[in-house]
């Protein structure tokens, strides 16, 4: 078996990867910060999160993924203060629209969803490692830094010289408080606005809460242990957020924190970043009101290699919801087949394998898709052929659902109310009839009646059946 091949962003090559002790992947993977729902530039890295998690889980491992929520931070804090709500009241109804839009988009679910709210004690006890270990310091304004001066490997993850870096996101910027203002805050001193809204809790530092950067830390040694297998998430995380989860991880523990980093690229609207500031958001919601299946979306994001940047248009969707229906229509063909040519077989064992092979080489999907298509072309014919090979679709059924178990791109039922479908059964009747009677024009007309409203006919040897497109 050949190598599984990753990216790895800290060393800047694609390199071999496996979990440490050869069977359970220990994965962290960022999650979304609960004031908003998350917008489709968000679910492209959670969909590459899920195409990562399925591939290792085709190798043979078996995987253990956290994927944070993040419900305390500055914005969760200015949303409940406008609305005059507690930072759970905010956040609770978000997680619940995350997963119903995890649901549609069929993203596995992760073993560990922990809420950083929930892990508070622990992340205390980090920050009180840090302070022993000489690497943190409380300043004049209360709140706790960690000193990135004393972690001479700051910057190795994003390759940044640390005298170039200004203070980054939802850091304090108050050069007057901090030994350096480059310096980010692990335990923030609480303020008012903080109290009013339940985001404050008693600490060896006084009342506070923690910060961004440190809840993802805590979280996953606690859960996955000191050293994980892997750390995943969107590239705009690797400064400052990843940088500073390895300085402060691995100066409290003295050990690696993550043997693997894998990032994914941006989603752009118009050649430009998703971004709410900037109004070109594009959410789950807006594909389930035009109808969009899951698996469409799931082809739109895999046509992309998740290292290269993605742009989002509606031509686009509309070709991979064309091009999942071609998948389900091959799905129902090689589920109701009765037998196969024996080529068929040959067929599905090379198209098995290069699936295989392509999501072994970095996720490369787009190579994985084109596999899948050439199979179903390739088995469209043997199938058009006919034969009675039972061992050969049997053979093809369990390579499909290989292929699909990580791709997962059938396409779901269309809903279809009882009255159409009773209108539907009464135009096949007068189409048979009319055909019994060698009227083709009226049968062609009603064949084009339906095909006007979405509806194909398929006639075959036991008879007409239709599906809605």
């Amino acid at each position: 078996m050949s190598e599984f091949l990753l990216y790895n962003t800290l060393s800047r090559q694609v390199e071999p990867f496996g979990p440490a002790d050869g069977v359970r992947v220990r994965m962290y993977t960022c999650g979304p910060t609960v004031y908003n729902p998350a917008h489709l530039g968000n679910f492209r890295t959670f969909l590459f999160e899920d195409l990562l998690r399925r591939s290792l889980a085709l190798r043979g491992w078996s995987v253990e993924q956290v994927m944070n929520l993040t419900d305390v931070d500055d914005k969760i804090i200015k949303r409940a203060n406008e609305r005059g709500l507690t930072i759970r009241e905010v956040t609770d109804p978000v997680v619940d629209i995350f997963h119903t839009h995890r649901t549609y988009l069929r993203i596995q679910p992760a073993e560990h969803y922990p809420r950083a709210t929930d892990y508070i004690a622990q992340m205390i006890t980090l920050v009180e490692r840090l302070i022993a270990k000489g690497v943190a310091y409380q300043a004049e304004d209360r709140s706790v830094y960690f000193a990135i001066d004393k972690f001479p490997e700051y910057g190795r993850l994003s390759r940044l010289d640390t005298r170039e870096i200004k203070a980054g996101a939802r850091v304090s910027q108050d050069e007057y408080t901090k030994d350096n203002a480059q310096d980010f805050a692990l335990w923030k001193a609480a303020k008012e606005e903080d109290e009013r809204v339940e985001a404050a809790w008693e600490s060896p530092w006084g009342r506070g809460r923690p910060g961004w950067h440190l809840e993802c830390s805590a979280m996953a040694m606690d859960i996955l242990g000191e050293t994980i297998d892997l750390h995943a998430g969107g590239v705009d995380l690797i400064f400052p957020h990843h940088e500073d989860e390895i300085a402060q991880s691995e100066a409290a523990t003295g050990r690696v924190f993550a043997r693997c980093w894998c990032h994914g690229e941006f989603l752009l609207v118009d050649s430009a970043k998703m971004a709410k500031r900037v109004g070109n958001v594009w959410g789950v919601a807006e594909l389930q009101e035009e109808g969009l299946d899951g698996a469409a979306a799931r082809h739109f994001m895999f046509g992309t290699h998740y290292r290269q940047q993605l742009n989002l248009s509606s031509d686009a969707l509309e070709a991979s919801r064309k091009a999942v229906r071609r998948v389900g229509d091959l799905a129902a063909r090689l589920a109701t087949a009765k037998g196969a040519p024996s080529a068929l077989s040959a067929v599905a064992v090379e198209a098995e394998a290069d699936v295989r092979a392509a999501l072994a080489n970095d996720l490369n999907a787009p190579q994985a898709l084109s596999a899948l298509f050439i199979f179903v072309n390739r088995a469209n014919a043997l199938l058009d052929q006919g034969g009675d090979d039972v061992a050969a679709l049997e053979r093809a059924r369990s390579a499909f659902a290989v292929i699909d178990g990580v791709l997962d791109l059938v396409p779901g039922p269309i809903a279809v109310d009882d009255a159409l479908a009773t209108r539907v059964a009464g135009l096949i009747e007068d189409r048979k009839a009319a055909r019994a009677r060698r009227d083709f024009g009226e049968s062609d007309r009603i064949r084009a009646e339906l095909a006007a409203e979405g509806i194909v006919l398929e006639d075959g040897p036991e008879g007409t059946t239709w599906k809605r497109t």
